[in-house]
């Protein structure tokens, strides 16, 4: 079995979506008109380096999604994904190259909810992402008329509206150095902060245990405690996985948004497992 196929085993999805799709240049995708049904539980994979389309959680509707990140394509790209995830009603989620005002206005501005913000290491960064991420009365985002933003509704009031927009925003911070965890708690008790995660390889390099025997012991006691201080205030716990075992594990212990791999290594992973087998022969 290869190692998507085993992952989605052991998460038991609860349904997907399947697209009917016609590549051309360049590399443009069609699907048909679908509903998305509930999920329970959440699958990610961490980044695009091909240029496909996707989605991720969201907070009304809970959905699996494959987020597309700045740093794989040029930003002119994100305005495909997004009609395209309008059209299916799937939301889409994206990681910026830094988690500042500037990217977070303009990918809120164009229709993209749900935010992985990384680098996150002190309150004062953690607040400045709630102020430009939500409207008053939880932040100071810069008002904006009609568009996707909004979901171009027009049939109700402005402050219906901005309620409508502060609900639908879902921000999940990562904690990637050691100083982060200083600010942990403080950073998991804010109100507009509704996920948080760590990312592994930065952290375990700002530890200085990248690639030693320890790594994985250190990480996992990381892991603990940003998974303790989301049940304390009821945040949604996001984990970075590598296998199945992990998946199971992690998901056993209550973490919801599960970010396996990437594109690029699963497709290597399946096609490893199909040119052995094929040697076999």
């Amino acid at each position: 079995m290869d190692a998507l196929s085993e992952v989605l085993r052991v998460v038991k999805l609860d349904s997907a979506i399947f697209f009917n799709a016609e590549f051309s240049e360049p590399w443009c995708l069609c699907s048909p008109e679908s509903r998305a049904q509930e999920r329970e539980r959440y699958l990610l994979f961490e980044e695009l380096s091909l240029e496909w389309s996707g989605v991720t959680v969201s907070p009304s509707a809970p959905a699996v999604l494959l987020p597309a990140c700045p740093k794989s394509f040029p930003t002119s790209r994100h305005s495909c994904f997004l009609f395209g995830s309008f059209a299916i009603d799937f939301p889409i989620a994206v990681r910026p190259p830094k988690a500042n005002r500037e990217w977070i206005t303009r990918l809120l501005d164009a229709g993209v909810w749900n935010i992985h913000c990384p680098q996150v290491e002190t309150t004062e960064q953690a607040d400045e992402i709630v102020q430009a991420s939500h409207y008053s009365p939880i932040g100071s985002r810069g008002m904006a008329g009609l568009g996707p933003g909004s979901d171009f509704e027009k049939g109700v009031t402005p402050l219906e509206r901005r309620a409508f927009a502060n609900e639908q925003v879902f921000i999940t911070v990562m904690l990637e150095t050691a100083g982060a965890f200083d600010h942990l708690e403080a950073i998991a008790a804010m109100p507009g902060i509704h996920a948080l995660t760590l990312g592994p390889a930065d952290l375990a390099q700002d530890l200085d245990v990248f690639g030693t025997p320890d790594q994985a012991r250190v990480l996992n006691e990381r892991r603990d405690l940003v998974l303790d201080a989301c049940r304390r205030h009821n945040k949604v716990c996001s984990m970075l996985v590598n296998s199945a075992d992990e998946a199971r594990r992690w998901r056993e212990l209550g973490a919801l948004l599960l970010v396996y791999s990437t594109d690029v290594d699963v497709i290597y992973d399946g096609f490893n497992v199909i040119a052995k087998q094929l040697r076999g022969m």
